[in-house]
This record gives C-alpha cells, sequence and structure tokens, in this order.
C-alpha cells in the first residue's frame, strides 16, 4: 500500500525548501536535525493529528520543522514564520508553547517524553480513546528520565502512547555511537515492555503502518531510522550541520538539488 506518497513527496520538498530558506533569513543553527524529521511530522499531522490527539516535540530545537508543517497545515501564518528567530516574535529557537498548535514547550532535553507519559496516563483514566505522540531524539536515550519514563509507561500499560526515536546517529558535537552507546537499542526497548518497531523514516508508508498499529497495554516505539540533513547531499550526516545556517550560495545549491 502506497500512502499518497507522490503528494507526500512534493509536500516533503516545499517544507524542506523553506526549512533552509528560514533558516537563511533568521541565520539559525540545527538545520540538521530539523531536516530529519520532515517526514514523520508530515504523515502525523496529515493523517493522524486529529480530533484531540495530541503530538510533543521532545527535540525542541528541531522547531523551525514543526514550525513550517504547523504553517503548512494553517496554524502559522507566513508572516508569522518568516519572523522566526526575531526579536518579539513568538517562534523562538526552542518549541514554544505560544505558538498555536503546539502543546509543550520543549528546550532542554529529555522533559519531553515525562510530559507526554503523564498526559497519556491522564487521558487513560478519564477514559479517552486521545491517543499522546512524541518525538524523541536519539541523544535523549542519555537522559535517565527517558528511561524512568518508558519503565512507566509500560508498567500503566499505556497503549496510547507512540514514541518515535528521531536516531539520525548524530548528536551535538559527535556520533551518538561514539558518544554514548545505546545499542542494542531494540532489545533494550523489548526489555522495558514496549512494543518496538525499527522503520524508515524517511519512507512515509512505513511511517503510516507502523503509527496505525498497536499492541494492547503496551507503549509504542517506532526506532525511526533518518539521516541527520535529509535531501541536502553536502549536509547529510555533517556534525557541522547541527550549527551553521546556510549562506545565500549554499542555499541556492540546496533549493536547486531539491527542485
Amino acid at each position: 500500500m502506497i500512502v499518497q506518497k507522490n503528494f507526500l513527496l512534493k509536500i516533503s520538498k516545499k517544507i524542506r525548501i523553506k526549512i533552509l530558506e528560514i533558516s537563511n533569513l533568521a541565520k539559525s543553527s540545527h538545520i540538521g536535525s530539523s531536516l530529519s524529521i520532515v517526514e514523520i511530522l508530515l504523515v502525523l499531522y496529515k493523517f493522524f493529528l486529529k480530533k484531540k490527539n495530541v503530538f510533543i516535540l521532545s527535540k525542541g530545537h528541531a522547531c523551525l520543522a514543526y514550525y513550517c508543517i504547523l504553517n503548512k497545515f494553517g496554524y502559522v501564518s507566513s508572516k508569522q514564520l518568516n519572523s522566526y528567530g526575531k526579536n518579539n516574535s513568538i517562534l523562538m529557537a526552542h518549541v514554544s508553547h505560544k505558538v498555536p498548535g503546539i502543546e509543550f514547550s520543549t528546550g532542554s532535553l529529555g522533559h519531553g517524553l515525562p510530559y507526554a507519559v503523564g498526559r497519556a496516563l491522564a487521558e487513560k483514566i478519564d477514559n479517552t480513546n486521545n491517543k499522546i505522540y512524541v518525538m524523541i531524539s536519539d541523544g535523549e536515550l542519555n537522559e535517565g528520565t527517558t528511561w524512568e519514563s518508558l519503565l512507566f509507561a509500560s508498567f500503566h500499560k499505556l497503549d496510547n502512547l507512540f514514541i518515535i526515536i528521531d536516531y539520525n546517529k548524530i548528536q551535538s558535537l559527535n556520533f551518538t555511537k561514539d558518544i554514548l552507546k545505546i545499542e542494542p537499542l531494540k532489545k533494550k526497548l523489548d526489555s522495558f515492555g514496549c512494543s518496538v518497531k525499527n522503520i524508515d523514516g524517511h519512507n512515509f508508508n512505513q511511517i503510516y503502518i507502523s503509527l496505525l498499529k498497536r499492541k494492547k497495554n503496551k507503549p509504542t516505539v517506532l526506532i525511526a531510522n533518518t539521516i541527520k540533513g535529509k535531501g541536502v547531499k553536502y549536509m547529510e550526516n555533517k556534525i557541522l550541520w547541527h550549527y551553521k545556517f546556510p549562506d545565500e550560495k549554499q542555499l541556492q545549491k540546496a533549493i536547486k538539488e531539491l527542485k
């Protein structure tokens, strides 16, 4: 089954171009982190974040991708989007709940998952059918709060909770495997009592199908294998693009590639 693949591919390219343009305009960092999550956000907002379902972006530094998606789906105006990173703008360099459509402010890593777990438990207690989706970075797997939250979610049988790990394998100053080894990741998550799936985080169909299915009484964890800087060859898997923004020449080269 193909989930509107060509349609979503066109949108994802437009979103990536917008991320690049706004990053250039605002001279903002974390562009690699934003480019790695475009497909996941697009599938979530196109198919799953309806009614009273909730999304939390725990890796708040990737806010530019989030703001561009919110712009696409009508939560944020183009004028607001162009104000990103400017004085007095509500579009700060980390996710802010002041932005329409955003549930929870995130900046310090390791905070989004605990909030999502608490929210999922509250929905269970209230006996709603609402689902909670949270995206965390692979770097957040260094945080104790992440593993505490996984234990709590499993113990309370939070099958309304979907945890997506953006596994782009780069964090901060180096490759994740060289900072703190987290493998064998699936085996560890399985042992915590989660329903775990390994997927291609840039494959619309795999993302969609994985989010459709859940196991009763178990939180779902998707290990989404992604590429940091996805879509722009000179940015892909380059640690430098965690911090740099594209200058005018680099911007035009990236846009030409995406088009």
